[in-house]
């Protein structure tokens, strides 16, 4: 049976997966770190890739490999191939202002990010390629003079186990190719004029491909690796939706150190107030979705406030009723970005001699922290997304609380796979889908999957969102 190899190039880390083509049963990983900081020479990156191949036991016996990486960073490449400074990372903020500008310019306020959104899919902010392109050619201009193409981390690394070859043999994907600012999911095509815009003149991009189309083959990936086919690759984002196997109707809620709610969509997506970035997915349909700043933080904050674990905090929010007896907590711990309240800061509300112990604290943080990515589920559904079913992963699922009260708060069955590199496993089931053919990706049941039910409870939410607003009021001009 067929091999195939999946990367998760991360901001933190370099991931591999060998997989069965046909069933997705695991092989062999590997795994390598990357450097810290918001800017880093893509040498680095290709160095963990070496690594976690060689930790792998090598590409030579895959029939396949696909690359997914860390969406926006800005690789800017020289007419000879070389990169012409450091990447600039998602988490880059410096090109903020950059992001004001752009919108600004294309008339300011609702007028400019209604622009952006209906031209681009998403308005843009200080993560995306095109506001990062902006800063590069007002700040560095004698580097922004050498630049002869910009490509993504994805991108790069996938042209590098190509052998590296001309310039116009980069190739993306579109879920990738949706998160730069000059690239359109509605019309599948660049908006060249916006990428001139952003930086001053016309400069090379790759080639987008299709979900399963080759992007040529393995030339550099090791001793005897040559010859294996190179799928499209995809942003991490659209790559853990492959990986757990979402489809229209299932929004998946992903509770990392910030959360993030996607979902697999029919219809594009283009939201003038922000909140939705209106990405592709990697199957040829959309990916709409919402970011939030406070997620497993808020779990590990009330921890640490309670002076517990993980798991006594879970058994400490399960015994105490829904809703909390009326204690609410809103997690703006970090300020917030969905809403955008960046100056915001956590709040505890309906504190009594009742809701004065240990397991309404935590019971209201787990409740909290559920209905801020609730709010981000809202804001999918307004842009057109159905909410069947929510599909739960990162660190934060791993919380028996969280999962048995998701359901309450999210109003739909909820899914819990097991723990997996899930964007990895993603890039994995596209390779096995060039690798086999057909019309869609080879269909992998991971084994353990959970399921949750419970009825809604929406005194929860409601007194939320009571709560939100009256500390949204309070925090002013940050948006309000």
């Amino acid at each position: 049976m067929p091999l195939v190899a999946g990367f998760d190039s991360s901001t933190q880390s370099c991931k591999l997966v060998i997989r069965d083509a046909e069933t997705g049963a695991p092989v062999r990983a590997g795994r390598a770190a990357h450097p810290d900081g918001t800017e880093v020479d893509p040498a680095a990156w290709w160095t963990a890739l070496e690594a976690a191949t060689e930790a792998a036991g090598g590409l030579a016996d895959v029939a396949a490999v696909s690359v997914a990486g860390q969406q926006h960073g800005m690789v800017c490449l020289d007419e000879a191939g070389r990169v012409v400074r450091p990447a600039l990372l998602w988490n880059d903020t410096r090109s903020a202002g950059a992001a004001d500008d752009l919108i600004a310019e294309a008339g300011g306020g609702e007028a400019g990010r209604r622009f952006w959104a209906e031209a681009v899919g998403s308005v843009p902010v200080a993560s995306f390629t095109a506001t990062k392109l902006r800063w590069l050619a007002r700040h560095e201009p004698a580097n922004a003079a050498r630049v002869a193409a910009v490509c993504l981390p994805h991108d790069w690394l996938t042209w590098r186990l190509a052998g590296a070859p001309a310039l116009d043999a980069l190739h993306t994907d579109r879920s990738d190719a949706s998160g730069t600012g000059y690239w359109s999911p509605g019309t599948g095509e660049y908006r060249f004029d916006l990428l001139e815009r952003a930086f001053g003149r016309r400069v090379g991009v790759p080639v987008v491909v299709g979900p399963a189309d080759r992007a040529g083959v393995v030339r550099n990936g090791g001793p005897a690796a040559g010859g294996a086919a190179l799928a499209p690759g995809a942003g991490d984002n659209a790559a853990a939706a492959l990986g757990v196997g979402a489809r229209p109707g299932d929004v998946v809620v992903s509770i990392g150190t910030s959360g993030t709610v996607f979902s697999v969509a029919d219809i594009p997506a283009a939201d003038p107030a922000g909140t939705v970035a209106g990405f592709a997915d990697a199957t040829g349909r959309y990916l709409p979705l919402v970011c939030t700043l406070n997620a497993a933080r808020v779990l590990d904050a009330a921890a640490e406030l309670l002076g517990v674990g993980p798991d006594e905090l879970s058994g400490l929010a399960l015994s105490a009723p829904p809703g909390a007896d009326g204690l609410v907590m809103v997690p703006y711990l970090e300020g917030e970005r969905t809403p955008n309240r960046p100056a915001a800061t956590g709040s505890v509300h309906g504190l009594t001699l009742r809701t004065s112990t240990r397991a309404h604290l935590a019971r209201a943080a787990v409740e909290g922290m559920l209905c801020a990515l609730a709010d981000g589920l809202d804001a999918l559904v307004a842009q057109g997304a159905r909410a069947d079913r929510v599909i739960l992963v990162g660190g934060g699922a791993r919380s028996a609380a969280v999962c048995r009260i998701a359901p309450e708060v999210f109003g739909c069955p909820v899914v819990v796979p097991p723990p997996g590199e899930y964007v990895a496993d993603g890039a994995a089931r596209q390779a096995a889908w060039v690798a086999l053919g057909g019309a869609a990706p080879p269909e992998w049941s991971p084994a353990g999957t959970r399921e949750y039910a419970a009825e809604a409870v929406p005194a929860v939410r409601e007194r939320y969102a009571a709560a939100r607003d009256r500390v949204l009021d309070r925090v002013g001009g940050a948006g309000a």
